[in-house]
């Protein structure tokens, strides 16, 4: 997809966004949307695309880490409870408690009893937080392994990304079967009326984020609100210009014009 067209087309698209957080903090929603999908799918730049348009204090991003030693003892649920939305709050899971019967299963770091216990507690936990007033949205984002090797080696060349490159990662490149085995598992088992999958392909991560935004975007009731009135008034004289005394701006980056 060219550069321009998905520029144009996310901006209207942000336009949407930007009212429909103004509608949820008018109505003290609270929305929830998981992100979840293979390594390099995409999930970072979906996130971004619409958390880059949102109050960042209304629009939290939750990107768990490893859990600690204490978590581990914990209901398995708890630690992803405390990052929930309060009113008028919208709340991305980039990954989520899927982990459990994803990369944990695939990776081996939980026991087959662990995933299965894991897939039948998710439908339940998921209807307690709908049946509560939460909007959850769970979307999963697809990519061939042609793509997939394509984008590892453009972190691998790349240093700004090579960050991005994890042990897991590498080890995922043989591992794509099982991942396509743990995510129809998953599909099968927690799929259902109150919280069901979305599958969005981003072979093009352009494209996918549009249809992305567009697709939770329509699955929200009417969303208009009017913006509250701003009383702006002349500023009355020409405009002050800073008076530094004790400490004054640094040297500017020298950029050639």
């Amino acid at each position: 997809m060219k550069k321009k067209d998905y520029e144009d087309a996310l901006d209207t698209l942000a336009l949407e966004l930007v009212g429909m957080a103004r509608w949820a903090r008018a109505k003290g929603e609270r929305i929830v949307v998981i992100f979840e999908g293979r390594d390099t799918a995409g999930k970072g730049g979906a996130i971004k695309a619409i958390h880059g348009t949102l109050n960042p204090r209304q629009c939290r991003i939750a990107a768990l880490p490893k859990p600690s030693e204490d978590e581990k003892t914990q209901w398995y649920f708890q630690r992803y409870v405390a990052h929930l939305p309060s009113a008028g709050e919208i709340v991305l899971f980039d990954r989520s408690w899927y982990n459990r019967a994803g990369v944990e299963k695939v990776m081996g770091w939980a026991s087959e009893d662990e995933a299965q216990a894991f897939l039948r507690a998710a439908p339940i936990f998921e209807k307690m937080l709908v049946d509560d007033g939460i909007r959850l949205f769970k979307y999963w984002l697809t990519a061939s392994q042609e793509s997939q090797e394509e984008r590892f080696r453009e972190r691998l060349d790349d240093p700004l990304k090579r960050w991005k490159l994890s042990p897991t990662d590498i080890a995922a490149r043989d591992l794509y079967a099982d991942y396509t085995a743990a995510r129809e598992r998953i599909f099968a088992e927690t799929h259902t009326a109150w919280a069901p999958w979305t599958v969005v392909d981003f072979n093009d991560q352009k494209r996918g984020r549009l249809t992305l935004i567009r697709h939770l975007l329509d699955r929200l009731p009417d969303t208009h609100v009017e913006p509250e009135p701003i009383a702006w008034t002349p500023l009355g004289h020409e405009p002050l210009t800073e008076d530094f005394r004790t400490l004054h701006p640094i040297e500017d980056y020298p950029v050639e014009d």
